[in-house]
């Protein structure tokens, strides 16, 4: 009897854990393609735009700066969207990439 209960128990943590919506990053508007203009944006522009990056570092010695964000939904399903943007010394955009899977980017990207 004892065993029964800790088997309902162990079913219904499992059914719940699978209902809870995760999110990682903080959500952000799809850029559009005039938004960012490489030598004249600068990183400034892109933080009131964006809000703060998730992630900073260095790619071959350029400042890079990640928006990231994550959303895995009730049934399992995730979309998530990215903007990685490489600046120069002086601040100014140099180069950036935008990925996303979210439909609405989806049909207005394709």
């Amino acid at each position: 009897m004892r065993a029964r209960g800790w088997l309902c128990s162990l079913i219904a943590l499992a059914l719940v854990a699978g209902c809870v919506s995760v999110r990682i990053g903080r959500d952000f508007p799809s850029p559009d393609a005039r938004w960012i203009v490489a030598g004249k944006s600068d990183r400034w522009g892109l933080q009131r735009m964006f809000g703060e990056p998730y992630q900073v570092g260095l790619d071959n010695g350029d400042p890079t700066w990640r928006w990231l964000y994550i959303q895995r939904g009730d049934l399992g399903a995730a979309v998530s969207k990215d903007l990685v943007v490489r600046f120069t010394p002086e601040g100014l955009v140099k180069s950036y990439s935008f990925t996303s899977n979210f439909p609405d980017d989806l049909r207005r990207l394709k």
